[in-house]
């Protein structure tokens, strides 16, 4: 099988596996070979998020775009009870 080339090609292979694997009529050593599949795949697009996430922060901080959900978090939390 190829290295997946992007995340959404390795996320569409990867619920193909998951639903082939759910079905649960393949012999054993198919499933243990789709298995190893589902982990590579998994491991490709766990990477790919972590390195999104990364230039996110890096263009958040550099960019000087300030944190929209810290803000609308704080708006929503409750406020202490006034005292008389």
């Amino acid at each position: 099988m190829t290295e997946p080339t992007d995340f959404e090609q390795a996320i569409t292979e990867l619920d193909a596996i998951v639903r082939t694997l759910e079905q649960g009529d393949q012999p054993l050593e198919q499933s243990l070979a789709l298995f190893e599949r589902g982990v590579k795949l998994s491991r490709f697009c766990h990477d790919r998020l972590e390195d999104a996430e990364r230039r996110i922060t890096v263009l958040t901080q550099n960019g000087g775009l300030r944190d929209e959900t810290a803000a609308f978090d704080k708006e929503l939390s409750p406020r202490p009870a006034d005292r008389a």
